[in-house]
């Protein structure tokens, strides 16, 4: 694989809560790496600074997905993981100063330095992230500055500065540690995680080739987003980003479930349920989850019975026959929540209380008014009873079974009745007035399939392509004067729209535009990496440049293009 930037993709190690980079803030760069850790949120806890003689020296920064380089003439200083709490450092010829980031130092705030004679370890110690960082030498000369000060003393540990070899380990740790006694060589480290990674792509996209340039990197960026169970996150979680969208959505981990599921049923069954592992007793999953935060001041879409559906497609052994209780309950949960909390009386439909709720959060849709009955969540809704119909019939509750799909049936009869205008779907408020948008939006019931009449289906297609641009699907009309080249959802191409749709496109008939939103979103990425969202006139990148929901939407739609070239 080749070299990728860190200013657009952290390096990190599957399983680590650490990750190197210069993303110190919200879209904020620094000049030099920062080891940072998504404890308690982001945290850039240490600076790290190639150094000769006590002074800063300019570097060129490669990284793959095993080695991390900073290069300066013949000198060149190396990182590499170890273990998810273990980055190894090695030198010749250049050396680092790895120096608390925050400036100021207080009983309260900020990284506490000392020595400690128990462990002969210089130990950083931050009250943000609640745990350690512990430099122990291995080799090579090191020295400490600023040890057991308070204020703005410089806090460092500067090794290899003289422009000698030098070896040493930072560690992660919470109050205590045995001493450090790794024996494995600074090379050994580096082939290991090459393997580790190695490992992981080949199982995921064993169909890479030269027509999936992008493949490997799309792995690694899922790969190194893994973090191990801690905090709130109670199985191993791929978050959407180590750089500061460093959190579990729950809509975003039903795409990362469906690009593991072939390769890693287990990691992808744990995707999909680290969310329900915070379902509140009326069924409702929060917005997000973290380390130590879990947000319900609101919801997201209900895709998760669609997803369910995908991944008995995608799991080798279809769904686990002891977990199908559990998943019914959730799932059945999940729907009771929509119906019963935001279904008014005598209402044929659910509502999103703001856009945030539908995962779109600025869409048009939202403009007018924040309370809003619309086609795509109750197309989300009609694909879930189904899928409770379905997985109530394979329980052996045939009353259940035939009551979801009594539920379906009325809910898709009463929005083709009621939102259908002929042309398009319409949403409306609460009040009963409605209005159409040149949202994509609108047209996510295309999700539905062969579900829709064929005439809908139809009418759906040719909407659809209008906002397919040479870069993908335009979340707005780019014709519309609410289009914004950086709107977030008011224009900008996004990696879960497109998957949806294509999915939708493709099983309701309309194979030549399915293929067609598939392949312009694989070149795109292929072209612009795998950001939060990208322009859809440029194709350029944009807002966090590393997000797992899109690099797992290229896997997904890169491997059923693989698939259908092979039958």
């Amino acid at each position: 694989m080749d070299d990728f930037s860190v200013r657009e993709i952290p390096f990190s190690y599957r399983g680590s809560w650490v990750s190197v980079s210069p993303v110190v803030a919200p879209a904020t760069y620094a000049e030099d790496l920062h080891l940072v850790s998504h404890r308690n949120g982001m945290h850039a806890v240490l600076r790290l600074v190639p150094a000769l003689s006590g002074a800063r020296v300019p570097t060129e920064v490669t990284a793959n997905p095993a080695v991390l380089t900073w290069s300066a003439g013949r000198g060149r200083a190396d990182a590499a993981f170890e273990s998810p709490s273990s980055l190894r450092f090695s030198g010749r010829g250049l050396g680092l100063r790895i120096a608390a980031a925050d400036a100021t130092l207080t009983p309260f705030t900020g990284t506490y330095f000392f020595h400690d004679p128990v462990t002969s370890s210089y130990v950083f110690t931050s009250y943000e992230t609640g745990h350690r960082y512990r430099l122990t030498r291995l080799s090579g000369s090191v020295r400490g500055l600023g040890a057991g000060a308070l204020g703005v003393a410089e806090r460092a540990v500067v090794i290899g500065d003289d422009g000698d070899e030098w070896e040493l380990v930072l560690e992660e740790l919470t109050t205590a540690r045995e001493r450090f006694s790794g024996h494995s060589r600074f090379p050994e480290v580096v082939a290991a995680s090459r393997r580790s990674f190695a490992e992981f792509a080949d199982a995921v996209a064993p169909w890479r080739d030269d027509r999936t340039p992008a493949a490997e990197l799309a792995c690694y960026v899922l790969w190194s987003a893994i973090v191990e169970p801690a905090g709130f996150v109670h199985r191993p979680a791929v978050l959407m980003s180590k750089h500061w969208m460093d959190k579990i959505w729950s809509w975003d981990h039903c795409f990362n479930a469906l690009a593991l599921a072939r390769a890693a049923p287990g990691l992808a069954w744990d995707q999909l349920q680290v969310v329900f592992d915070h379902q509140t007793e009326t069924g409702a999953l929060p917005d997000s989850i973290t380390h130590a935060e879990i947000l319900h001041n609101f919801v997201k879409p209900p895709i998760h019975g669609w997803a369910v559906n995908r991944l008995r497609e995608r799991l080798p052994r279809g769904l686990p026959a002891a977990k199908l209780p559990r998943l019914y309950r959730q799932l059945a949960a999940w729907t009771n929540f929509w119906l019963d909390h935001r279904r008014a009386l005598g209402q044929p439909f659910p509502h999103y209380e703001h856009g945030n709720d539908s995962g779109w959060d600025n869409a048009t849709v939202f403009a007018e008014q924040r309370l809003v009955q619309s086609a795509d969540l109750t197309a989300f809704l009609v694909v879930q009873m189904r899928e409770l119909a379905r997985l109530a019939k394979e329980l052996g509750d045939s009353t259940a079974a035939t009551r979801w799909a009594h539920e379906a049936d009325t809910m898709l009869a009463a929005m083709l009745e009621q939102l259908w205008d002929g042309s398009r779907f319409t949403s409306r408020a609460t009040d009963g007035t409605s209005h159409t948008t040149a949202s994509l939006l609108d047209l996510m019931p295309v999700v539905l399939g062969a579900e829709l009449p064929a005439d809908v289906h139809a009418t759906l297609t040719t909407s659809v392509a209008e906002h397919l641009t040479p870069a993908g699907l335009a979340t707005e009309l780019p014709s519309s004067p609410h289009y914004e080249a950086d709107g977030y959802w008011r224009g900008p191409v996004w990696a879960p729209a497109t998957i949806l749709i294509e999915d939708g496109l493709r099983r309701g008939g309309a194979v030549d535009l399915a293929d067609r939103v598939s392949a312009r979103f694989r070149a795109l990425c292929e072209k612009s990496g795998f950001a939060e969202n990208f322009d859809a006139l440029t194709g350029q990148g944009l807002r966090d440049r590393a997000y797992t929901w899109t690099a797992s939407a290229y896997l997904i739609l890169a491997a059923d293009s693989q698939s259908r070239r092979t039958r």
